[in-house]
């Protein structure tokens, strides 16, 4: 069943990722000597990137576990073998915040003495940076626990492995939530420290497991191309995942709306800020561009119910919804950067592709650590006999 578990990328596959690898370092480096604070700003973004996706593959696990979605279970190497990337990502967070805090405004000594009461006791800076330890802290504990009980069962068969999962699963997504909704306000909201959106946290959530699910739909679709998951991933689990795509891309565009909309009716100066900066001159129409990469194009194309089993159409999709969370997290980080001034991208798109090409080296080699499928799970035989 596992004769596929030392696959490898074909050599054209192997060498594009050595391409992209090297442009990835060459922008950071060439970054780092004609705009230093850009490249930090793309270091961050990528690393940031990063811990999201091994965080959503993290996610995706513990809610079908947590859920009983034995559909699943034929693609959870999937997920598992993303998460193996959030710890490059933790580290590539902590270089930034060890070695430029420069990047917080409120890390200033001007800027510090205008926040007051609890802003100014949050804005701390060992507390921020014990806050960040903790956040890692919990979402590496759980990930390593929740992996290693799936690989152990793997080993002897146990169902009661399933249980101890599905017990961790659902202790995980409440610290998760709480978490990740704290961690985004901590790195990426008080990068502009005047400004607060009471349902940031959630907006984070929406790109998070968004651009989550379009990866896992890429690996999968990969995967199932090339062999190891040719006889474990069909159509009906490639329908369920375009269901959960096209589900959560339109979620994300609530969350979205929600927060603009909320903010432009009340117009209070310490809300609007955010959205001014981001409506000026040509960060306007990448505005209106992350609303139709991130919800526009993936609503209308996954509407059909053919679209969402035709592989090579969901890939497209799927590759549509990626390219919004980098542009949606552009929009987040960057205005700050660069103090609202826009130039071509290239330090950032460059830095991503780097981060791209380390995801790829990270999951293969993590999928090939465990056989292609949890052969030992009890619901296998259900997932793989699954039906919509």
């Amino acid at each position: 069943m596992n004769q596929e578990l030392h696959f490898t990328p074909s050599p054209r596959t192997r060498l594009l990722l050595r391409l992209l690898a090297g442009v990835g370092v060459l922008s950071l480096l060439a970054g780092a000597a004609l705009a230093p604070e850009r490249a930090w700003g793309s270091l961050f973004m990528a690393s940031y990137a990063l811990v999201c996706l091994g965080l959503s593959g993290t996610f995706f696990i513990a809610l079908t576990y947590a859920c009983g979605a034995s559909w699943a279970v034929a693609l959870r190497r999937i997920p598992e073998a993303m998460s193996a990337v959030m710890p490059f990502g933790a580290v590539g967070v902590a270089a930034v915040l060890l070695f430029r805090p420069s990047l917080y405004p409120w890390t200033h000594e001007a800027a510090a003495h205008e926040l007051s009461g609890f802003k100014a006791a949050w804005l701390n800076w060992p507390f921020f940076l014990a806050r960040a330890a903790v956040y890692f802290a919990v979402w590496l504990l759980f990930t390593r626990l929740i992996v290693r009980t799936s690989r152990a069962q793997d080993r002897d068969g146990d169902p009661a492995h399933t249980f101890r999962n599905t017990k961790l699963s659902v202790a995980f997504l409440p610290l998760f939530a709480v978490t990740f909704s704290m961690a985004s306000v901590d790195w990426i909201m008080s990068l502009e420290p005047e400004w607060y959106s009471t349902i940031f946290g959630v907006y984070t959530f929406s790109g998070l497991f968004s651009s989550g699910l379009a990866v896992i739909i890429l690996l999968a679709i990969w995967m199932r191309r090339t062999g190891p998951l040719r006889d474990f991933v069909t159509e009906e689990h490639l329908h369920d995942l375009g269901k959960l795509l096209f589900a959560f891309a339109t979620f994300w565009m609530y969350i979205w709306f929600s927060q603009y909309m909320l903010i432009w009716y009340a117009n209070m100066t310490e809300e609007t800020v955010h959205f001014i900066a981001r409506q000026r001159s040509f960060w306007l129409p990448l505005l209106v561009l992350n609303v139709i990469l991130n919800w526009g194009i993936p609503f209308l194309a996954l509407l059909p119910k053919f679209t969402k089993r035709t592989p090579s159409t969901l890939a497209k999709v799927a590759a549509v919804v990626i390219a919004g969370r980098w542009l949606d997290l552009y929009m987040m980080v960057q205005p700050t950067v660069t103090a609202g001034a826009i130039t071509f991208p290239w330090i950032e798109l460059g830095v991503m592709a780097g981060a791209g090409a380390l995801v790829v080296v990270v999951f293969l080699r993590a999928f090939r650590q465990a056989p292609e499928t949890p052969v030992r799970d009890p619901y296998l035989t259900e997932s793989l006999h699954y039906h919509n």
